[in-house]
């Protein structure tokens, strides 16, 4: 039986009522890569940006083990348990080596995923790591449109997936775990540059001890950084999903710090250069598209070439584009 398609229009307004299946829909519509779906996609994307901008944007990284998933399944609980809405968005970059699913994550999350003020959307991320990211920033937008006050945006840790993710979001939380220093987790120092705010999570029982220490390991490291733009130093915190401590802590550094962000006006220029990048980012994408569906059989050849040593890629690059523009060598 073929599946009821629906307009951008009636989306929308479904959307815009709360409706959860038309969400997934919405979402559904925006991700597809067949070219019939990009107009409605983009219509859709359109009439839902007056309605967007208002919740708070949450990156959420860390490495694997450090509990991001039971994390947010506990301070997620949280925050709709003191009114707010939350959707979680996840990107899982591991899956287009693996060809997993990030779905497990939506079963580790039991008790978001009853949770009627709760939304989970899995996104793995297959062979184009920036395409899912940009497609993750449109559906904020729907997301935000139809009424969510909390963003959570997770990601792995590992990879190029934070940059992104702190490119959409207004502010990036790090989890690390106690015992381990970040050579230790897997952290890269840039990932630690990118945070905001770093929570030493599974501070509990034997562990704290451990917790504690990391917690200051990272207090003088952090001092040892640059400046942020922001002008704001970078918590550390303790956190336990578990015994549910530092989680009411956490919330209120994150308002304070985005209450600090709006005074300062880094929040709002923040916002237009994220806005600025994926501009860039989308022409990227479509300009990509467009050279490898006109110029295919162009690029395989010059391909070839530089595999065989016969020509440098810099060579080959501009050859190519002499094709594309019609222009002569200098």
């Amino acid at each position: 039986m073929e599946r009821k398609t629906h307009s951008p229009d009636e989306l929308f307004v479904r959307l815009r009522q709360g409706d959860r299946v038309a969400l997934g829909r919405a979402i559904t519509l925006i991700e597809s890569t067949r070219s019939i779906d990009r107009q409605p996609a983009t219509e859709l994307i359109e009439a839902c940006l007056p309605y967007s901008g208002n919740s708070i944007r949450l990156g959420i990284s860390g490495t694997p083990g450090a509990g991001k998933s039971t994390f947010i399944d506990a301070f997620g609980t949280m925050l709709t348990a003191r009114g707010h809405s939350i959707a979680v968005l996840a990107i899982d970059p591991s899956s287009g080596v693996h060809h997993g699913s990030i779905l497990g994550d939506k079963t580790r999350m039991d008790n978001l995923s009853r949770d009627p003020k709760a939304y989970i959307r899995p996104s793995p991320a297959g062979s184009s790591l920036g395409g899912v990211a940009r497609k993750t920033r449109e559906t904020i937008v729907l997301c935000e449109a139809a009424g969510f006050s909390q963003i959570l945006v997770e990601t792995v840790g590992v990879g190029q997936s934070e940059t992104a993710v702190q490119a959409m979001t207004d502010l990036f939380v790090l989890l690390l775990i106690p015992g381990a220093g970040d050579e230790l987790q897997g952290i890269k120092r840039g990932i630690v540059e990118l945070a905001d705010l770093v929570i030493i999570h599974k501070a509990d029982g034997d562990r704290m001890a451990l917790a504690r220490e990391a917690q200051m390991h990272y207090q003088r490291a952090l001092h040892l950084y640059p400046e942020r733009s922001s002008g704001q130093s970078v918590p550390v915190l303790l956190a336990s999903s578990i015994e549910q401590t530092g989680l009411v802590q956490v919330e209120e550094t994150i308002q304070n710090i985005i209450s600090i962000f709006k005074e300062n006006g880094h929040f709002q220029a923040q916002r237009k250069d994220q806005s600025g990048f994926w501009l860039r980012e989308s022409l990227m994408d479509q300009l990509s598209t467009w050279v490898f569906s006109r110029h295919r059989e162009d690029y395989k050849q010059l391909e070839a070439d530089v595999l065989n040593g016969k020509t440098s890629p810099f060579s080959a690059a501009d050859e190519l584009m002499r094709k594309i523009t019609g222009s002569k060598a200098d």
